[in-house]
């Protein structure tokens, strides 16, 4: 019997962290908004967050619990709405992390290489805006 054989993929470093924080700032500061921005690597681990004190006080919060969203389902956030009405598989889902799951857009999975290494909220704006101010970010760490 042999092994598969796995490929390394390189994970979610700090640098890389930094740079969706600043590049989802710049692109909500651009807009005019103020956000939080929380970036997960794979395992759920805190590798960046930055809160604007002119943002409302739980944003800090919704962007974190975007991240854990996106990241426990690898699936964006923006997705999920839907999903988690009254009667829908997701409604009661329970997480790992004793957190309630919050679905409003602004929350992405991270990938590389095709496979999931972390996360990014955003939490602040209008929820169209926080997934626009992710999403740059994300793309900005291709």
């Amino acid at each position: 019997m042999s092994t598969p054989t796995r490929t390394a993929v390189a994970p979610l470093t700090t640098e890389d962290a930094e740079l969706l924080v600043a590049t989802a700032r710049a692109a909500a500061e651009a807009a005019g908004a103020t956000v939080s921005v929380t970036v997960l690597d794979a395992g759920g681990h805190l590798l960046a967050f930055r809160r604007d004190d002119r943002a409302v006080l739980i944003s800090g919060e919704t962007s974190t619990r975007k991240a854990y969203t996106a990241l426990q389902l690898d699936a964006p956030t923006a997705d999920l709405v839907d999903a988690v009405l009254p009667g829908s598989p997701f409604h009661t889902l329970p997480t790992a992390l004793d957190r309630p799951l919050l679905f409003i857009a602004g929350g992405l999975p991270v990938h590389r290489d095709g496979r999931l290494i972390g996360a990014i909220g955003v939490g602040g704006g209008a929820p169209e805006q926080d997934h626009g101010f992710a999403a740059a970010a994300r793309d900005a760490l291709v």
